[in-house]
């Protein structure tokens, strides 16, 4: 076959058959298929789409592109959360230690990253000595001894997605629903779950900016879930201003730790206990949603979810003085205030506009190979809803760049995204559907 006819006929618009599908991942991962020839794929891909079929033949191809995990001898339904990205969303660092308090075995594959969202594995590398790059030995005796495990991809899980998810991230290709399925699901179907709970994320900060594109991505996963016969739930959740007050990833530890600590961050919060409920759910703990949230709650009020989070940190050989004492950390050389320049309420806060910012300030990535300031983000001061006076804190804006002024395009575009006026927004429930 010949990458370049390939890339033609999806370009074309036409269905591919499954060898070709093979024949092009399989030679990507070989160094047949070079990097160019692969960015053009995906671009034919990102504008021309695929068919369930494609899609489905896609995962299947990237899951079978190296080991499948079996967890069968580990007792217990075993299942993960996936969120389809968005900006402060540290929601895995809660519901892991929550579902694992509960007695549900967690094996959570994360992600760093993409584009203008958070990674998980970034925010949990923020954490002084944490390994993420476990081997799947020691991912498999953490996950008995523990009950909770959150990685990064092996070099054996997957290799297929892994390499082509830092493609993504650097083409312009990661809003595409074929492309997002087959990278999910063919790491959660590698890990060795039994059950999936998804997070898919709407709004100007989610890579689905439309509730109907949302809404098709939430039930495209949901099938290919289906399809190998795991137990999913779906959320479909608002994403158009920053989850919680942190963004950044220390930031979000240190929110992260606090709200299991009994905090409430009241967006985060509510997110999170659903999440974790449906967790505990489908681990067979509770028998509905509505119990799992309630063991949920009941899991922090106690103590034991925000000492399951320092066993997992312990176990992954990071620093937990630092958890326990937050304030050890390093602080940032910068802390710039955005301030208010009128009274109002504000109506929104522009989510992708924060996340295009905090690659820049250094806490995300505008290359894959880029390294990333664990310190830099925001912590926000003010919400959508709130009422605000002029010259009233907004944000604080974290960084080590020396060359972070007042008058810095970054800082006015942190001011600009926020939208204030004299009427107060009509409150949207941050929850817009459950796909059970």
């Amino acid at each position: 076959m010949n990458p370049v006819e390939i890339i033609i006929k999806k370009r074309n618009g036409a269905e591919l058959v499954a060898s070709e599908i093979k024949f092009f991942v399989e030679g990507y991962l070989t160094g047949n298929v070079s990097d160019y020839q692969m960015s053009a794929f995906l671009m034919s891909i990102y504008f021309k789409g695929m068919t369930p079929l494609e899609t489905s033949t896609l995962t299947d191809i990237m899951l079978h592109s190296g080991k499948v995990l079996d967890l069968s001898d580990i007792k217990g339904i075993k299942v993960d959360k996936h969120s389809t990205g968005g900006v402060g969303d540290k929601t895995s660092l809660i519901i892991a230690p929550i579902a694992a308090a509960a007695g549900v075995p967690v094996p959570m594959i994360s992600g760093r990253g993409l584009g203008h969202s958070g990674g998980t594995l970034d925010k949990l590398e923020s954490i002084p000595g944490f390994r993420t790059d476990l081997s799947i030995y020691e991912y498999i005796k953490s996950l008995k001894k523990i009950g909770a495990v959150l990685i990064g991809q092996t070099e054996e899980i997957a290799p297929a997605d892994k390499k082509i998810y830092a493609l993504r991230d650097v083409t312009g290709t990661i809003e595409s629903i074929p492309l997002i399925c087959g990278s999910i699901m063919s790491k959660k179907l590698a890990e060795g779950i039994d059950g999936l709970v998804l997070d898919v994320k709407t709004g100007i900060g989610a890579f689905m900016k439309t509730y109907e594109d949302s809404e098709k991505l939430a039930l495209n996963l949901k099938s290919i879930a289906d399809s190998f016969s795991k137990k999913t739930i779906a959320f479909i959740t608002l994403m158009d201003q920053p989850l919680g007050n942190a963004v950044g990833n220390w930031l979000e530890v240190v929110e992260s730790v606090e709200c299991l600590r009994g905090k409430d961050v009241p967006d985060l919060m509510e997110i999170s206990l659903n999440l974790s409920g449906a967790m505990i759910y489908l681990g067979g703990k509770a028998s509905s949603i509505e119990e799992g949230i309630e063991i949920s709650k009941d899991l922090i009020n106690s103590g034991k979810a925000y000492r399951k989070f320092l066993e997992i940190v312990d176990n992954q050989n990071g620093d937990i003085s630092y958890i326990e004492n937050l304030e050890k950390y390093p602080k940032s050389k910068n802390v710039i205030e955005v301030k208010a320049k009128t009274s109002g309420y504000i109506n929104s806060i522009n989510a992708f506009e924060i996340g295009m910012v905090g690659i820049e300030l250094g806490a995300g990535r505008m290359k894959h190979d880029d390294a990333i300031d664990p310190k830099a983000g925001f912590l926000f001061n003010k919400k959508v809803g709130d009422y605000v006076n002029k010259g009233e804190l907004l944000v604080k804006v974290f960084t080590d760049k020396n060359e972070i002024d007042p008058s810095d395009d970054g800082l006015l575009r942190v001011e600009k995204s926020f939208m204030i006026n004299a009427k107060k927004p009509e409150k949207i429930p941050i929850i817009r559907k459950i796909i059970n």
